[in-house]
Formats: structure tokens, sequence, C-alpha cells
């Protein structure tokens, strides 16, 4: 399905020079017959070591299941083809190189392949990170180690890679000891994880004890608690909206008939969405089902990995443009054919989720969904979720093989965002696309960029829209659960958590508790874990958020995130820990110019105008790079080939620091990267970014126009214009050109709030708090962060305050926002 390496295909160029730079070197002596009958018992037995079945499991045939050769898909990562065409994971570079080279050997080829070198990355510490194979020695020691009959604790390889990323296990094809071993890994696993799920469930309760209390106290003395929530009568005009929109659609289906222009009512039937569901949301994990609602529609494609991976990519489309356009009218390859309208052609925009989530997330706010908001505004809109998800498949594999967990980030950036790229571009025929990514999306994306893993998707990649950048990690990494998962050794953490899923008990639980009680339930257990809230969402569509989390992820996964070796560790993908401090030492010492990038020094500009200069600065043909210092651009990890980035950071967000993220951008160390857009949103978590009320107004409108803005001209007059983009870049869009709201005003509700700095009340509370932690700072003209201020309530974020007491703030302020958009101006269409 995607292109591989040509040095991953072998070579018959027959050279004099037997000297391979990866491989001792051996004389080939093919005539010999003992000698060939020694490299065809060498070639299979690591073609059985490597295979997906055993000679006396495999029932498919004749070896049908043994491997054949190794196919690199990057200098890192080899998978490999078997005899019946199947493909199995990556496996260490080393196993996959000796499987070349014996078959080489028995083939009669005088060179025998060499892995494919690829770019090498110099760290900080003079080690290169990049493909490389051990000595011959340590290969010696590993054949005799990690034999097919070899134990589960035998299983890991010397680490040969870059420290961010050390290799994942490699178990061979099940026998009746591995079997054995992992049956009882799960069960043991089964238990201990099932006591760490009750003790975070625990903790959950315990800390909402506090805040129930207050809410009786509240209560009991005749207030209202959630009046002080920021979008309070909001959220209730648009219960009453929802109440009234599910009494009209039982109506008509009753056959009564309701007045076309009450609120609510039934749509015309000549507007452009029409919904084709309604009435009580029965919280069903169906993305079609959402799309209906808002007179959309999905579908849904199995995309397979080079790794034999099936993954779900689902496309939202407009069903009167497939009354239009049938999609037959697409030609195979995807091309575009006479029956095509131009004008109806749109741009494609590829979407993808967070850890622990779904495509879900992006679809369960009705209109203010990113992804419907995408869709009804003109773009082609395809949303991926990362493998395992829901529905766990693989062309060879089985759920109880510990092959088919063996993965963690790498492989859904390299593998899994590569083959879902490749898949849009195919459907829709474009050569780019446009890339949204929340959390860890942004995170596979990051990686497989990186010029020593897959730089090339950046080229099929117009822009790149980073949601909450997870890049670096927040003071919440210090929590005591996170700090616990650290102290374990790997060989403990695979006991606790296994070698399969991670807890896989709590997609069990799914299926089995009521959806209402399920939803409410793992909102307060991921809003224990990570220190966000609710107060910015729709609290009625709150049950329907957590439909979509979580899915099924590896143990190998979440070992990376929060395990010893790797990124809880180390506080960052693309920097060690030793190599953060040597870059925080060098901002200190450039703090005064830091300051100037961060402080808004222009408070009276609008965001609008903010947009638009950031968006002509990138259609400039001189690049405004302003550092290109060669001591910090030689460790950088991209190249060249990096599309367009435009960010938006959350300002209240522990979980991830994006500020940081920032930083390294505006310091240099990646002169490659272009930052087109960049947005901090003061009071916004790690969720806001996508499930706020105001998120469209805040973050979709500029994604949609960053979109728009940084599509290739040429291909730009072949699609249709976006909603909000018809006027030129330096003109403000008219409030009246605007994607409404399904049974609502809400979208001319919210785009009526008004923007301003926050008024600091020193009286008390939350705020009285930031004074005192300010005190030794200068109150008089100091720089504050207002590339974009919102406000919190009072007491929204003091766990923040809390925590920074209990961990220490590692020198990070924490946020100081204050909500004050809950006032309204006039509605400008009155």
């Amino acid at each position: 399905m995607h292109n591989v390496c040509p040095a991953a295909m072998g070579s018959t160029d027959s050279t004099t020079d037997t000297t391979m730079p990866h491989f001792e070197d051996r004389t080939n002596e093919s005539n010999g017959t003992a000698h060939t009958a020694q490299q065809k018992k060498e070639y299979t037995l690591q073609a059985e070591k490597l295979g997906h079945l055993s000679s006396q499991e495999d029932d498919g045939g004749v070896d049908s299941g043994r491997a054949i050769e190794a196919k690199f898909i990057t200098p890192l990562d080899p998978v490999i083809v078997t005899a019946n065409g199947g493909r199995l994971p990556a496996v260490p570079v080393d196993e996959a190189a000796k499987l070349n080279r014996l078959k080489d050997d028995l083939d009669g080829l005088e060179t025998p392949r060499s892995p494919p070198r690829g770019p090498v990355r110099v760290g900080r510490d003079g080690t290169a990170h990049g493909a490389r194979l051990s000595s011959p020695k340590a290969r010696q020691i590993s054949n005799s180690s990690e034999s097919p009959e070899a134990s589960l604790s035998e299983a890991v390889p010397a680490s040969r890679t870059n420290p961010l990323f050390p290799p994942l296990p490699m178990y061979g094809p099940p026998t009746l000891l591995r079997t054995l071993q992992c049956m009882f890994l799960r069960v043991v696993s089964s238990v201990l994880s099932l006591g760490f799920l009750l003790a975070i469930v625990v903790g959950a309760l315990v800390d909402g004890v506090p805040k129930i209390a207050t809410y009786i106290r509240r209560r009991a003395m005749l207030q209202n608690p959630s009046k002080r929530r920021p979008f309070y009568e909001e959220e209730k005009k648009r219960a009453q909206e929802r109440k009234t929109s599910e009494q009209t659609w039982k109506g008509q289906h009753r056959g009564t008939r309701t007045p076309m222009n009450e609120k609510g009512a039934s749509v015309q039937e000549d507007t452009e969405f029409v919904p084709m569901e309604g009435g009580a949301d029965p919280l069903v994990v169906d993305i079609g089902y959402y799309a209906r609602r808002v007179g959309l529609d999905a579908e849904a494609f199995d995309v397979e990995t080079e790794d034999g991976f099936i993954i779900d990519l689902v496309h939202i489309f407009n069903p009167r443009d497939r009354q239009q356009r049938p999609r037959d009218s697409l030609e195979k390859n995807g091309t575009d054919t006479a029956e095509h309208v131009t004008d109806q052609r749109k741009y494609p925009v590829l979407m993808m989720h967070g850890l622990l989530q779904s495509a879900g997330a992006y679809c369960c706010n009705d209109d203010d969904s990113l992804a419907f908001y995408l869709a009804k505004s003109g773009f082609d809109v395809w949303l991926g979720n990362n493998r395992c998800g829901f529905n766990p498949r693989h062309t060879q594999l089985h759920y109880e093989d510990p092959r088919m967990w063996a993965w963690n980030i790498r492989q859904m950036g390299v593998m899994d965002l590569a083959a879902f790229v490749d898949r849009v571009l195919a459907e829709t025929g474009f050569s780019k696309l446009a890339l949204i990514c929340h959390s860890q999306g942004t995170t596979q994306t990051f990686v497989a960029l990186a010029k020593e893993q897959r730089p090339e998707i950046g080229e099929r990649i117009s822009v790149f829209c980073a949601l909450a950048p997870a890049a670096y990690a927040g003071p919440l990494i210090g929590k005591i659960y996170f700090k616990f998962m650290q102290m374990v050794g790997p060989g403990l953490f695979r006991l606790i958590f296994g070698i399969h899923a991670f807890i896989p008990l709590m997609m069990h639980a799914h299926h089995i508790l009521p959806a209402k009680f399920y939803g409410w339930m793992g909102y307060h257990v991921f809003s224990f874990l990570f220190s966000w809230s609710d107060q910015r969402w729709d609290r009625g569509l709150r049950n329907r958020m957590f439909q979509w989390a979580p899915t099924y992820v590896s143990a190998e996964s979440m070992r990376w995130w929060l395990g010893r070796e790797c990124f809880a560790k180390q506080k960052c993908i693309l920097a060690t820990r030793e190599e953060g401090r040597l870059e925080d030492k060098e901002d200190e010492e450039d703090d005064e110019v830091i300051q100037k990038c961060y402080v808004d020094r222009e408070p009276q500009v609008t965001e609008r105008r903010k947009l638009q200069r950031n968006l002509i600065s990138f259609h400039c043909q001189t690049l405004t790079h302003q550092h290109h210092d060669q001591t910090r651009g030689k460790y950088a990890w991209y190249d060249e080939r990096f599309p367009p980035l435009a960010l938006w950071v959350a300002g209240a967000d522990n979980l991830v620091d994006g500020r940081r993220l920032l930083r390294r951008f505006d310091r240099g160390r990646e002169p490659h990267v272009r930052v087109v857009h960049k947005k901090i949103i003061e009071g916004y978590e790690h969720l806001d970014v996508i499930w706020a009320m105001d998120a469209i107004e805040k973050v979709g409108k500029e994604v949609r126009e960053v979109i728009w803005r940084t599509v290739d001209k040429d291909v730009a007059r072949t699609c249709r214009t976006p909603v909000g983009c018809q006027k030129a870049l330096e003109e403000d869009p008219d409030v009246k050109d605007e994607v409404p709201m399904m049974h609502s005003g809400g979208r001319l509700r919210m785009a009526s709030i008004s923007e301003g700095r926050p008024q600091v009340d020193i009286g008390g509370g939350h705020d009285s708090a930031i004074q005192e932690e300010n005190e030794d700072e200068p109150q008089e003209g100091l720089p504050r962060t207002s590339i974009d201020q919102s406000a919190e309530t009072e007491g929204e974020h003091e766990h923040v305050a809390e925590e920074a007491q209990e961990f220490g703030s590692n020198g990070r302020r924490m946020s100081e926002a204050v909500f004050d958009d809950v006032q309204e101006k006039d509605n400008p269409l009155g």
C-alpha cells in the first residue's frame, strides 16, 4: 500500500568490495553442499523465530506463516513479510538484518543486503541517533538468548537507538511455554491493574467529597452553585433549545405539525443541512449518528498499515453533495472525472485524536464539534483512529498475541499517520492535505516528522495545526500516582499492567455500565487524574463526551508515556532531560529576549489582526525567521520538509507545557520550522481547545482560516471557498457570513461575547493568592502574556495552587487567568 525504501527491497548489484559497514566480512561458499545445508538451517531457524506461527502450529499450509524477509519501512522500522503475504509488526533492526543476510547468503548473492541508512541526528551529548546495528559480538550473544523458546524476560533487546525511544520487546511465534506465560501474566496483571484502577476511582471519589460538601452548603444557603460557571446563561438557553428540538422531532414523527418559524422546529427542505436523526440522545458510540443529527453523515473505511494493523478512517460528508456527485464519479485512482463539479471540490482535512480517546472527541458537541464545523464550512473532513481503538484488528495477529501490542508512540506516527495521509490523498485526489491534531495526535506527528523517522510525510501536509501540543510535560507529571508508575522498572511495569492492552477492564466496563453512569464516572476519574474541569464545557453534553474514552491502547504505549525510561523521565519528546537542562540554561542567559517574545506589547491589537499579520507573513517571499544560530540549529529534529505549523496552546494546561514548545521554536532550535500562527489561550485547560463552548470562537474559526490561507493558490482555485473565508485576508469577515447552529442561536450569542484583559480583584480568594505569589515581582509595568486573555471563575483552578504547593512549580508559573468574558456586547444582528 505504501512505498518502501528501495534499499529495503534488496540489491542485485555485484561488486568486488565485500566489506559491508554493518556486517562482518565473510566468504560466500554457495557451491559447498555442507555449507549450503548449514545456511539453510540457520535461515530456517531465523525465519521461524520471526514468523507468525511455529512449525507445529502452522495449519495454513506448508510454512505459510514462516518469515520470508524483512522490508524496511524506515531505517529503524523493519516489518516481517511471511510466506502467505502477510506482514508482522516491527522487530529489532539486528534481527531483521540477520534474516535478510541469511536469505541473501542462501540465494547466492555475493554482497548481502545492508539495512538502509537514514539521516543521523547529533545530540548535545555527542551521541548520534539513527539506525545502526550492534557489533558482531553483541549479535552473537543476542542469538543465544533470543531463541523462539526464550522466556518473556529475555525478549527485550539491548537499547541501541535514541534514548527517547528504547526498543520494544520482541516476542516470537506462540509456543506452549510462551502461551502459558502470557496467560499467567494476563491473570496477574488483571488483578494488579484492577487494584490500581480501584485506587484511582477511590481517589476520585475522595477528591470529590469537598466539592459535594460545598455544593450542598451553597444549596442550603439557597444559592445556585452553577451560576458561577462562565457560560451558565448560555448553557441554560442551549438546554432549553435541545429540549424544544427533541419535542419537535417527536411531534413530527407522531404526525403533528409545528410552525416552521418556531425555535427548534424542523429545518426547511431547501436548507443545506437537514437533520436525519433527532429526539433524545441515546449516548451511542457512533459518529454517523451524531453527524446525522446536524445534517451531515459519515462513512467508515478500513485502512491497513504497513505492519498489518487495520485502523479506522471516518469520512464526514454532506449527503446533498452525494446526491449531486455520486461516489462512483471518482475513479479508482482518486482523480477527478469530468462529472466532478469543480466548485464543489473541497480541500481535505485529516484530524487525529489524543491519548485514550478516539475520533469521536471531535464530534460530540453538536454544531460546535470541530469536525462538523469544518465540514459545514466547506472542507472535506476525515477522522483517523489510531491502532486498536475500540476494535483491535490485525491481518495476522489476534488479541492474545503479545506481538499485537508491542508498539508505542513511534509506530502510531511512523505507521498509522502515514497510512491515513496516503489513504485520504488517494481518496480525494489531492497532493496535500491539512492536518489537525490534539494532544497525543501532535506527539505522534512531531515524532513521525523527525528527520531520522519519516520526514517525507511533511511534504504531503499543507499545514499542521497543533491543538494543546504535547511535546513537553507539565507539572502534573509530579502527581503521586504518576510518580508511582515512574518508580517501577520495566519488568514490574509489565507484571502490573501486562504486555497486552492497558487495563482492558475499562473497555469492558463500557459495555456493562449504563451509558449515563459511565459518562459521569469517566469525567470524574479523568478529572482527578489530569486535574481538568468542565467549567467551559456544555455540561448537558458531558456524558456524551466521555463515551469516546478510554479506548484500547497498548501497555507499552502507556509505559512510554508514564514509565521510568521515556517521556515521564525525559519530560520531553525532543530532548533528553540533560539536553533540556542545557536549553533552560541558555534561555536563562537570554532571558530578556525571551521575555520580549512572550509579552503582548500591543494589547490594543485584536486577535483577528494578529492572525492576519501571521498569515500575511506566511505568504511573504522573505522568510521571517529571526534565529539561524548554527550551534543551536545543528541539533534540530526537523529539516526543510517540515510543513508550516500553527499552534494553539492552552494557558492553564498543566498536563503538557505548550509554552516551552513555543520557546523552542522562538529560540531558533528548529530553524526549518516555520510557525504560521501561534496563540496562547489563557484560562483554557487541556481539553478546552476542542470542548469549550467558546472553542469555535477562539480556535475553530482561526483553524479554518489558517488552513485555507495556507493552501496553494493554484489548488485553492479548484476548491470551494470555505464559509467565512470569501473576503480577502486583510478584510474582517462579515458576522453574518457564518455557519449557523442547528436549532440554536448559540453561534451568534457566542460571537457577541467580549474579549478583554483580566480584572484582578485583590480583595481575596484565588486572586489574592495570585497577588501573594507575585509579591516578589514588580507589579507596575510587569510584562504579562495576553496573546489571548480569557477568565476563570472563583475557585476554578484552586487545584493548580494546591499542586504547586505540593509538587513545586519547577520554575513555571501556573495560570493566572480569570474569567471576564461573560459580559456580552450588543448583538450585531439586533
